[in-house]
């Protein structure tokens, strides 16, 4: 009897192993090979990436902040253009892969576009510097903050900028104060 226990024991760990290999095997499958030209575009963006964040963290010092963050975001938004077109341009891409990646560097462009915008209305609003970062549910402004903090009507004015100049409301704004 205990053989049996132990032979049904072994055969049923068989079956789960098979039917794990065989599940790991249609599941490789039906994803298909790694699409090598992606891979190394994503190397190339990140080893690009890694030596703009070198350079600019030579530079250092709190005046550096905002060209620092500039330049990452700069940065960032490079490489995920580079993935979006390396798939779009991928021979295997299917239709909807393609429009959804030109959909998605449409929206990128634009972000960047307003970003920039409103950087320089901040600016000339008497703002010394400042950063803008977009995104699809809010958007955060860094601006240059002296030691006791923004005042209320800094504050307003950055809200009302945002708020006049795209459709975000206020509660979706947030505003980071740089200490110098």
């Amino acid at each position: 009897m205990k053989k049996l226990k132990r032979n049904i024991t072994i055969v049923t760990v068989l079956v789960f192993v098979c039917a794990a290999i065989y599940l790991n095997w249609s599941y490789n499958n039906r994803w298909g090979k790694a699409d090598t030209d992606r891979v190394e575009a994503e190397d190339a963006a990140m080893e690009k990436a890694d030596a703009a964040y070198e350079a600019s963290s030579i530079k250092g010092g709190a005046s550096d902040y905002f060209a620092e963050a500039r330049l990452n975001r700069q940065v960032s938004r490079d490489e995920a253009m580079e993935l979006l077109k390396s798939a779009a341009a991928s021979e295997s891409a299917s239709q909807e892969t393609i429009d959804s990646a030109m959909n998605e560097i449409s929206v990128m462009a634009n972000y960047s576009m307003k970003e920039t915008q409103l950087e320089n209305m901040l600016i000339a609003k008497d703002f010394a510097d400042c950063v803008v970062y977009m995104s699809a549910d809010s958007v955060t402004i860094a601006v240059p903050a002296p030691a006791e903090g923004l005042s209320e009507a800094a504050v307003a004015r950055i809200t009302e900028t945002v708020t006049s100049e795209t459709d975000y409301t206020a509660a979706q704004l947030n505003v980071i104060e740089i200490k110098s």
